[in-house]
């Protein structure tokens, strides 16, 4: 399904980057130098295999894989939480997509795996914050339902293409569904600030989610213009606006730094989702049109580390003696 540039370039975006940002936070929370194998085994592969030494870097990856899965069910063991099992799944869902992505076996499954371990793993962080709401009793058995249909779409795609894709494009619509049904953010969209961004940031996504679900099915019955559409609206509609989104928290968190949040942030959210717009509803029509709309989705990125930077600094001007 992955050409072998593609297939490199989601290897170093899915393991290199989110794979050390995830591990880093898995870490932190392990409170144990041991944490700190996976980040840095998947930060190291990323770079090797940058270099063109693919087949370490490669291994690296499952290493790196298989050490969050390790520091995930440690994890687990402090919390048994739902959302701590999650994420479980969802790094071992990686362990997965890396070793066939490094054998070559099962290689159709590979591209659903790598997206389902960011998949999963965001669906387990929002799982937790639906604690602080009245939640529906089926809810918690029903994402399980859909993670599982999910996952189990991912694995038949190394044996059956088409069914497998239908069955994930489905299982992305419903969890699509399922967030917007359940999640707080529902309620605080309602609210001010960094509350409201936020969950501006996560029902965008949502709505992402779904039109990606539907571009995945359509993609197995093959709709050639659908592949674009399906990744590009999962890896940027929903996974980076999902950073987006927790980024104001999560820094502080990880990085001990402080930001000053203001409506600015509203600038590169909303430039990612226009430029994406552009890009997957004219990009198959005009090849001008998603190269604008990369190039657009480029500068959304850029232009929000720039606005994190900024936010940052107002917070230390604002702290600083006088």
């Amino acid at each position: 399904m992955l050409g072998e540039a593609a297939a490199l370039h989601a290897a170093l975006l899915v393991g290199g980057f989110f794979g050390s940002v995830i591990g880093i936070e898995r870490a932190v929370a392990l409170g144990a130098r041991a944490g700190w194998i996976a980040p840095l085994a998947s930060a190291v592969g990323a770079l090797t295999m940058y270099a063109g030494l693919y087949r370490s870097g490669e291994a690296l990856l499952v290493v790196a894989s298989l050490a969050l899965t390790a520091v995930s069910v440690a994890l687990w063991r402090r919390q048994r939480a739902a959302h701590m099992a999650l994420l479980v799944v969802a790094a071992a869902t990686w362990v997965f997509g890396n070793l066939a992505y490094a054998s070559g076996l099962g290689a159709g499954a590979v591209p659903a795996a790598w997206f389902d371990f960011l998949v999963v793993t965001i669906a387990a962080e929002r799982l937790e914050m639906t604690r602080l709401m009245r939640r529906r009793p089926a809810a918690q058995p029903l994402l399980v339902a859909i993670v599982a249909a999910l996952l189990g779409g991912a694995a038949l795609s190394a044996h059956d293409a088409v069914a497998g894709g239908v069955v994930h494009g489905a299982a992305l619509v419903a969890l699509g569904g399922w967030l917007a049904a359940f999640d707080i953010a529902t309620r605080t969209v309602r609210g001010h600030g960094l509350a409201r961004y936020m969950a501006v940031c996560l029902l965008a996504g949502y709505a992402w989610l779904v039109v990606a679900g539907v571009a995945w099915a359509a993609m197995a019955l093959g709709v050639a213009p659908a592949r674009d559409i399906a990744f590009h609206a999962l890896g940027l509609g929903f996974v980076v606006g999902m950073v987006m989104a927790h980024a104001p928290v999560m820094l502080p968190a990880l990085a001990r730094i402080r930001l000053d949040f203001n409506a600015s942030f509203y600038a590169p959210l909303a430039l990612l989702h226009a430029t994406l717009v552009l890009r997957l509803a004219f990009g198959s029509l005009d090849p001008a049109w998603r190269a604008v709309g990369a190039a657009g989705n480029a500068l959304a990125i850029a232009a929000f580390a720039v606005t994190v930077i900024a936010a940052v600094r107002r917070w230390r001007a604002r702290a600083a003696p006088g």
